[in-house]
């Protein structure tokens, strides 16, 4: 299954554009495309290839220049031709694409494209990275056949089932089945974006050689951990109350760049509401903890509806239940009372990060030691 994607009406047939921040998915297609665009009786003639990926803004605009030329070079012997401009990176804002020059010769280049194209000739933009409040981009989607593949938001509440479910898609390309926990693991170690989620199927394709289903263990052993993955062992470790290694892992999100309300929203926060939910079920309904996660099913499932009302949710209206399993497991670790002090201190942490001048490193690692201290 293919990253979701939109395309854009007033479409032509002469001009494509693949566009969105996901990169691995935007390359994908534009090559896909390109294969598709390009003359078959063409031969090498069939295909103009110019690189987008400039260093520098007289770079770029010598890039656009060569696109505008090759377009206007008519194609060998009638067949037919693709200009494709090609992991175009000064589209988006950055220093390069802010550049006076480079905003004059894209307005050139989108001039170009209104008049009409060349008979004959076909025209391909691909580009990752692009800034959808700049006039190039609102003339592009209305000249152009347009598809998008936009990364998916690991911010939001509920990402992990669009990831899921992409994760889904591109294991079944190879012929790969996961295990239940097994996906959830592999997402949330591998991330959502399209390119790594590739790589490390591959990985795992090639480990399991004829054997076809993907178990957990095979996901712990191979797959490498984005930030996300990071992030989801960071709420383990809490679940677990291994403060050292919280404060390991807290040092490492810090150190690749993650921001201290987004480790707290993505991280701390999601967990000690689970442990603190699960907790109150357990205490509140005589229910024995589980000794694995999916066990919290039946649980949750024999729970009254105003229960249930209160459980945490995915972006679909389900609940979490593999979410609310985890923190089942670990939640003999804490009291209630901790449990709801914690959730009062995770306030207040929320509270000093926005509207106090404390270090963000400091606010975080003292959350995490009265949360996880004996």
């Amino acid at each position: 299954m293919p990253p979701k994607k939109t395309a854009v009406a007033r479409q032509t047939s002469q001009i494509y554009a693949v566009l969105g921040s996901d990169e691995g998915a935007v390359k994908s297609r534009a090559r896909e495309l390109s294969l598709q665009l390009t003359p078959k009786d063409a031969g090498d003639f069939g295909q103009d290839l110019i690189d987008g990926a400039a260093d520098n803004a007289d770079q770029a605009v010598s890039r656009i220049h060569a696109a505008i030329e090759a377009i206007q070079t008519l194609p060998f012997f009638g067949s037919g031709k693709l200009v494709w401009l090609k992991d175009v990176n000064f589209c988006g804002d950055t220093v390069t694409g802010r550049s006076a020059q480079v905003v004059a010769a894209l307005d050139q280049l989108q001039q170009f494209l209104s008049a009409g194209m060349p008979s004959g000739v076909v025209f391909l933009l691909s580009a990752p990275d692009i800034d959808k409040r700049r006039s190039f981009y609102k003339s592009i989607t209305k000249l152009a056949t347009v598809e998008h593949f936009d990364r998916i938001d690991t911010s939001r509440s509920g990402w992990e089932e669009e990831a899921e479910s992409l994760a889904r898609g591109l294991a079944a390309e190879r012929g790969l089945i996961f295990q239940p926990e097994a996906l959830e693991v592999f997402v949330r170690l591998a991330g959502a974006d399209t390119r790594q989620l590739r790589n490390e199927l591959e990985k795992i394709d090639l480990y399991l050689g004829e054997k076809r289903e993907i178990d957990t263990q095979s996901v712990r052993n191979l797959v490498a951990r984005t930030a996300t993955g990071v992030i989801w062992e960071l709420g383990n470790a809490i679940a677990r109350r291994q403060l050292s290694a919280a404060l390991a892992l807290l040092d490492q999100l810090l150190f690749q760049g993650e921001t201290p309300i987004g480790i707290l929203y993505a991280a701390i926060i999601p967990t000690v509401r689970n442990l603190l939910v699960t907790k109150e079920i357990l205490e509140t309904y005589g229910v024995k903890a589980p000794s694995a996660p999916y066990q919290f099913n039946s649980v949750i499932a024999r729970l009254p509806q105003a229960a249930q009302n209160f459980l945490p949710r995915r972006k679909d209206g389900n609940i979490n239940v593999y979410g609310l399993g985890i923190a089942a497991c670990e939640a003999h670790r804490f009291s209630l009372a901790q449990l709801i002090r914690g959730f009062e201190e995770c306030l207040k942490a929320n509270i000093q990060l926005v509207t106090t001048q404390l270090e963000p490193r400091l606010v975080l690692s003292k959350l995490l030691v009265s949360l996880l201290a004996p």
